[in-house]
């Protein structure tokens, strides 16, 4: 049996709520997706002025990453004409996305999932992404630091060396 991470929920919601302060610090309202590791989604919101053509893309870019492992820009640079992945944007019923805006999300090297965002540019969509995937990855090091000092305080009561 193979354990691994998941993302759950609460991170799902720390994702969205750093993506949404930057995409309302840059002025942008954003459609904003999060899915698991299968590119399901998790969670998903479409700030007040975020447009409604970009509900399915920032779906699709979220669904992407988290599936494909790889950023919807790096796929939109390898599926050019005369790219090894011309065409791809038309598989998985069309969910496919080859437009920056899409991060994988990876805990110790194994995917738990994606983050996509619509209504910007692809530059400014890749940000507000990058956003949130930035928070989490600095949530978990906080986790792990307190985890670290928790096992240092509960052997240095027992009297074990560090």
């Amino acid at each position: 049996m193979k354990m691994f991470p998941k993302l759950t929920l609460s991170d799902a919601q720390l994702i969205m709520q750093a993506c949404e302060r930057k995409a309302e610090e840059m002025g942008v309202d954003m459609c904003i997706a999060i899915t698991d590791d299968g590119g399901n989604m998790l969670q998903f919101k479409r700030m007040d002025n975020g447009r409604v053509t970009s509900i399915d893309i920032a779906m699709g870019k979220s669904f992407t990453a988290s599936a494909a492992r790889k950023s919807t820009r790096a796929y939109g640079e390898i599926s050019r004409v005369d790219g090894p992945a011309f065409g791809i944007n038309t598989s998985n019923q069309g969910r496919f996305s080859i437009v920056a805006g899409g991060l994988p999300i990876f805990v110790d090297g194994q995917i738990v999932g994606g983050v996509g965002c619509s209504s910007g540019t692809p530059d400014q969509d890749e940000e507000v992404a990058r956003a949130g995937l930035d928070a989490f990855q600095a949530s978990l090091k906080s986790d792990k630091l307190h985890a670290l000092h928790a096992v240092r305080r509960a052997n240095a009561s027992m009297g074990c060396i560090d």
